[in-house]
């Protein structure tokens, strides 16, 4: 059984990546940490909740708030994409459930000092909450049993600005900061997400007529990054980064190839902020530090979205 914490900034697709984790059959949802990210903090904070109490899972799952800023950078949120809520501009009620009083950054060093070995870190937000939690104890980066995280990119456009995404873009320093701790590290980038993440009309279509109440919330979450993705990108579907990343988090098998190498996130000023560079040819002569996924199978990872739609587990 695979233990759990999920640190997100959750808008969206941040919450179906919740839902997955909690519908899994082969893996426990421990805690949901929330990072600053795609919109307004206090409004990541109630989007975890909310949808923890639309799983059927409410007060069974804590949500520790966490780090409210980056380290060092300014940065945007990005309503434009998910809505003003994050959530397709849904405006769901606040859930029963309230955020512990514990801080993040506390969660993660105690749950992974008083569980050694056991706990699998899935990041799907900018890296502020784990960096911190190094830097009070470093030693959880031998303790931990493996640290997945969405961002990045590898030889490939970004999404926030020529070559960097977003998630990395937000606090490279906190990045650079965990990529060299020593913690085994997976990387799904953002190619991975536009060459098998994508949700297009034919499936589109296919989530709407399951008429379930969580392939509604899908639809509902995804609503205005739809409208982006359409206008900005020119694509008509819904991009799913955090749900393709726990998907590989579940069923490492949906990630096809994956490679060692040595990767260095740009923390400069300009345009090179946030930039993954990942040495394909080896010309740094660095050990790997990343575990980078190449490829993976868009036909698993659309089945275990729908599964979990239909109100089923993955």
């Amino acid at each position: 059984m695979k233990r759990i914490i999920l640190d997100t900034d959750t808008a969206g697709d941040d919450a179906v990546a919740i839902m997955m984790a909690l519908r899994a059959k082969d893996a426990k949802l421990e805690g949901i940490t929330i990072n600053c990210g795609n919109i307004s903090f206090d409004q990541e904070v109630e989007n975890a909740l909310y949808t923890v109490e639309v799983a059927g899972e409410s007060g069974k799952v804590p949500v520790y708030p966490g780090a409210r800023h980056p380290l060092l950078k300014e940065w945007r949120t990005v309503e434009e994409i998910h809505g003003s809520d994050g959530m397709g501009d849904s405006h769901f009620p606040k859930a029963r459930q309230r955020p512990e009083r514990k801080h993040a950054v506390d969660a993660i060093v105690d749950s992974i000092n008083e569980n050694p070995g056991e706990i699998t870190l899935v990041e799907i937000a900018p890296m502020t909450n784990v960096a911190l939690a190094l830097r009070k104890d470093p030693g959880i980066a031998k303790k931990v049993k493996e640290f997945y995280f969405m961002g990045g990119a590898n030889q490939y456009l970004g999404n926030v600005t020529p070559a960097a995404e977003f998630n990395i873009w937000v606090d490279p320093d906190a990045a650079s900061i965990v990529l060299n701790s020593g913690m085994p590290v997976t990387m799904v980038g953002w190619e991975i997400v536009m060459r098998h993440g994508l949700i297009g009309v034919p499936e589109l279509q296919e989530i709407g007529s399951m008429k379930t109440k969580e392939s509604e919330f899908y639809l509902a979450v995804n609503r205005q990054v739809r409208k982006f993705m359409e206008i900005e990108r020119g694509v008509d579907g819904t991009s799913c980064p955090d749900s393709i990343t726990m998907a590989i988090v579940l069923n490492p098998g949906v990630a096809t190839d994956t490679r060692e190498r040595y990767v260095e996130v740009d923390a400069a000023d300009g345009v090179s902020r946030g930039v993954t560079w990942v040495d394909e040819l080896g010309y740094l002569k660095r050990k790997p530090n990343v575990s980078v996924v190449y490829e993976a199978s868009q036909r698993v990872f659309r089945g275990m979205l729908y599964t979990m739609l239909r109100g089923g587990r993955v």
